[in-house]
Order: C-alpha cells, then structure tokens, then sequence
C-alpha cells in the first residue's frame, strides 16, 4: 500500500469555499489503475488557519506515480491556481509506503 497526502491550510474564511471546490470536482482517480481509495480530512482550525488534508491511498508507487503523469491527472489538477486564494502558504505533499496495515 502507498499513502499519499497534501496538506493544505486554508484560511478559515475560505473554508466552505474550499469544501465545495473539492466536493463538486471530478478527480478521474475511480478510472486509474492502482487507485484505491480518497479522503479530504479537515482537522484543527489555528487562529484564522483550518488544516486540511486529502488522502489517497494506492496498491504501490509505481500506480500513484503512472497516475502524476497521466491524462487524468492533468485533468483533475487542471484549475489549480484559481484556487491559490485560499491557502496559507503551498500545499505540502508527503508520501507514505505501508510497512504495517491493520484491517477490521
């Protein structure tokens, strides 16, 4: 398993604004081989500040990596900079390979 996350700090004011920008958006992840599953995760708001983080988890690297290079990929990020407004400062991309996974 391969875990990628972005985090984003949005300022509060943009919250919703920011919310609905992902909610209403088509990724094209459910056509990408590898995909497994998406989160947008909102945690603790600092000051005028609510950290967001989107959370994708794929079968390995070499998919997550096919992925940043394809079609889909430009398609889903297509709209980008119209959305800089709304961040404090660059998303910060981090990513994750599975050493342990626990299932229910």
């Amino acid at each position: 398993m391969y875990l990628t996350m972005n985090r984003f700090k949005v300022a509060a004011a943009h919250a919703e604004e920011f919310e609905a920008m992902w909610k209403s958006r088509d990724s094209h992840l459910k056509t990408v081989p590898g995909f497994r599953s998406f989160a947008l995760l909102k945690g603790p708001q600092n000051g005028d500040t609510i950290l967001y983080a989107s959370h994708t988890i794929w079968a390995d690297e070499h998919s997550f990596r096919d992925w940043t290079r394809s079609e889909a990929f430009r398609a889903a990020h297509g709209g980008a900079k119209s959305s800089e407004h709304m961040y404090q400062g660059a998303p910060e991309l981090e990513l994750f390979e599975a050493v342990q996974v626990l299932e229910a």
